[in-house]
C-alpha cells in the first residue's frame, strides 16, 4: 500500500468526484487549534465553550448544588488560566450554519473515521448531532480517531509522515430512516469487483436473503458505471448503501488490507480469487447461526487489531470457516 491510496480514501478527496452519488455532505478544514484540542490528554475533559451556549447534555437535569462541587475556587492565576474552556467561535458559526442547511442534524467524521466508538456518550446513543457541542463531544470522546490523527500511515511501504497536513471535519446528513442492512462493503483488486460483504455482520437479517440476488446486480452495475472508472487506485474497498427505491449511494472508501476489515471475507480469499480472474459474489449471514456477536465492539469495525497472530485474528479465521460449513449446509438460511 502507498502514502496515495491512503490518501485518496480522504472524504475530502474523494467526495467531491461522487457527490452526485453520495448523502449530502459539508466539509470543513480544521484549525490546528482544534486538532491539537482533539490530542490533548495533558489535563481535565473540557468541552469548548458554545459561543452560542449550546449544550451538548441538554437533557440534562441541572443540580446546582451537585455542580457547586465541580466550581473552581478563586485561586491563583494559574489555575484558573488551566481550567479555562477553549473556544473555536468561527468553527462553530461555519458548523452550526451547515447543520441548518442539511436538515438540523448530521453524523460528523474526520478524514478517514467516524467517532463511533463514542456514540454511547451522546444523548441519543447515535453519532446524531444536531450542534457544535455535541460534535465535539463525540470526537474529543473517540480513542479511534487516534487512527486518522496520528496512525494513517502506518501500514504505506514508502511512509514519510505520520499524519497528513491538515485535517477536516465532515458533516454528513442525518437519515433517521438508514437500515442497517442495506449497508454493503465492496472488495475491488486490479481494478475488478472481487467480492461484496455485508457490513453489519453482527446480525441476521431475513429480508437479504430474498433481497441478495437484486442487490448483487445492483451494486456490480453501480460499480462498472459510477466507480471503477472515477477511483484512481488499483486495489481499495468501497462502502455503499442500497435505498428502498433501488438506488445505490456510495459512503466510503477505504484502503485494500491494513486496518481495513474484511468482514464476512478473509484477505487470503479475496486475494486467491483476484489471482484466479474470479469473483466471491455477494455474501451475508444466511441464518442465526452465522452472526459474528463478538464483532459489535466498543470501536469501530475498521479499527480493530486483526494483524497476523491476534486473538481477532484467530477469531476472525475460526468464524469464518463456521460460517463457510454453514452456508454449504442444505440447512443453511431455513
Amino acid at each position: 500500500m502507498k502514502e496515495e491510496d491512503v490518501n485518496r480514501c480522504q472524504i475530502q478527496e474523494w467526495y467531491p468526484k461522487f457527490k452526485s452519488v453520495s448523502i449530502r455532505t459539508f466539509i470543513h478544514e480544521l484549525p490546528e487549534s482544534f486538532v491539537q484540542y482533539l490530542l490533548d490528554d495533558s489535563g481535565p475533559f473540557l468541552l469548548p465553550a458554545s459561543i452560542s451556549n449550546e449544550d451538548a447534555f441538554p437533557n440534562r437535569i441541572h443540580n446546582p448544588e451537585e455542580e457547586e462541587d465541580y466550581q473552581v475556587s478563586e485561586g491563583s492565576g494559574d489555575e484558573a488560566e488551566a481550567l479555562s474552556a477553549p473556544c473555536f467561535p468561527e468553527l462553530e458559526l461555519k458548523i452550526k450554519e451547515s447543520i441548518e442547511t442539511l436538515g438540523a442534524a448530521i453524523f460528523p467524521k474526520l478524514n478517514w473515521s467516524a467517532p463511533k466508538d463514542s456514540a454511547w456518550i451522546s444523548t441519543s446513543g447515535t453519532l446524531r448531532c444536531t450542534t457544535f457541542s455535541e460534535i465535539a463531544l463525540l470526537l474529543r470522546s473517540s480513542d479511534s480517531l487516534i487512527h486518522d490523527l496520528c496512525h494513517a500511515y502506518d501500514s504505506c511501504s514508502d511512509k514519510t509522515m505520520s499524519r497528513p497536513p491538515k485535517f477536516f471535519l465532515a458533516l454528513r446528513k442525518w437519515y433517521p430512516r438508514f437500515q442497517p442492512e442495506m449497508e454493503f462493503r465492496c472488495f475491488v483488486k486490479g481494478q475488478k469487483l472481487v467480492g461484496i460483504s455485508q457490513r453489519e455482520v453482527t446480525t441476521f437479517y431475513p429480508v437479504l436473503c430474498e433481497k441478495k440476488n437484486k442487490v448483487e446486480v445492483l451494486i456490480e452495475e453501480f460499480f462498472n458505471d459510477n466507480v471503477r472508472v472515477k477511483f484512481e487506485s488499483d486495489d481499495y474497498t468501497f462502502d455503499v448503501y442500497v435505498t428502498e427505491d433501488e438506488r445505490v449511494k456510495v459512503l466510503d472508501f477505504n484502503p485494500w488490507g491494513a486496518f481495513t476489515l474484511p468482514l464476512l471475507f478473509t484477505w487470503e480469499e479475496l486475494e486467491q480469487k483476484a489471482r484466479e480472474g474470479d469473483d466471491l459474489g455477494l455474501r451475508i449471514v444466511e441464518s442465526r447461526c452465522g452472526v459474528r456477536p463478538g464483532l459489535k465492539t466498543a470501536v469501530p469495525y475498521d479499527y480493530l487489531d486483526v494483524s497476523a497472530g491476534s486473538g481477532w485474528d484467530q477469531f476472525l479465521r475460526n468464524a469464518s470457516e463456521e460460517l463457510q460449513q454453514q452456508t454449504k449446509s442444505p440447512e443453511a438460511g431455513a
